[in-house]
């Protein structure tokens, strides 16, 4: 699963499966908890600390468009960019 950013201990990943994996998303990983997040920050499955998920929705709102492209990459299997972290 390619490592696409990273910021305040939370680690994002994307990968793209067609069976399992309709809706545009990524995955977040903080603090041994993680979450499949949609593009637009709903989340999917799983679950975050209340501030990481606060964190990572900001986030995917700042970065929607980068995810969504990279997304289509993914479904192109063509390499993952990376997307800069929350500052």
């Amino acid at each position: 699963m390619p490592r696409i950013s990273a910021f305040y201990g939370v680690v994002i990943y994307m990968y793209w499966n067609e069976r399992d994996h309709p809706v545009a998303h990524f995955h977040a990983y903080h603090a041994g908890r993680r979450a499949s997040i949609s593009a637009s920050g709903e989340v999917l499955a799983g679950s975050l600390e209340p501030r990481a998920l606060r964190l990572v929705q900001e986030w995917a709102l700042l970065r929607r468009d980068q995810i969504t492209a990279n997304w289509e990459r993914a479904r192109r299997n063509e390499p993952l960019s990376g997307i800069d972290p929350l500052a």
